[in-house]
């Protein structure tokens, strides 16, 4: 029975060993003109939330324009277009659209909506910070309004 199993393998083995063989050679792939793929669009955006009053307002005592920042570097604060009550926030290449939240203490806090960017703005300056990295990306920011309120302290 043994015999058998093996012989049947050995016969089996040697047919596709023929087949394979005399079977004419596989012609080349025919070289078509290769069309690029079409470029993926960025998902869309989910729609923000509307903002309540308590963000209204906040987004009201925001600086908007440009600021002046440590080491000749630039951010400019502007009103969300889409979305009354957020502002947006472009820093050289990078660009953050952020919720107004007042804190406790008196500053204001953009908080990017996807959790990346915070933009903390006091009296006397305002500072970015990458919260998922944990370091300051620009410090030192003053607006118009800042340097009218750093020129008015005493010295």
């Amino acid at each position: 029975m043994i015999r058998t199993a093996v012989f049947a393998v050995a016969i089996a083995f040697a047919s596709v060993s023929a087949l394979a063989q005399t079977a004419p050679a596989a012609k080349p792939a025919a070289k078509s003109a290769a069309k690029p793929a079409p470029a993926k669009k960025a998902p869309a955006d989910k729609p923000l939330p509307a903002a309540d009053q308590a963000q209204l307002e906040a987004a009201e005592r925001a600086h908007y324009g440009p600021y002046e920042c440590d080491l000749k570097q630039s951010i400019d604060v502007s009103m969300n277009p889409k979305a009354p009550g957020y502002v947006d926030v472009k820093f050289g290449k990078q660009f953050f659209t952020m919720k107004p939240v007042l804190s406790s203490t008196g500053a204001l806090r953009l908080e990017d909506v996807k959790g990346v960017g915070l933009l903390i703005q006091i009296a006397n300056k305002s500072m970015l910070m990458d919260t998922k990295a944990g370091k300051r990306l620009v410090d030192a920011c003053v607006h118009e309004k800042q340097r009218a309120f750093n020129d008015a302290q005493p010295k």
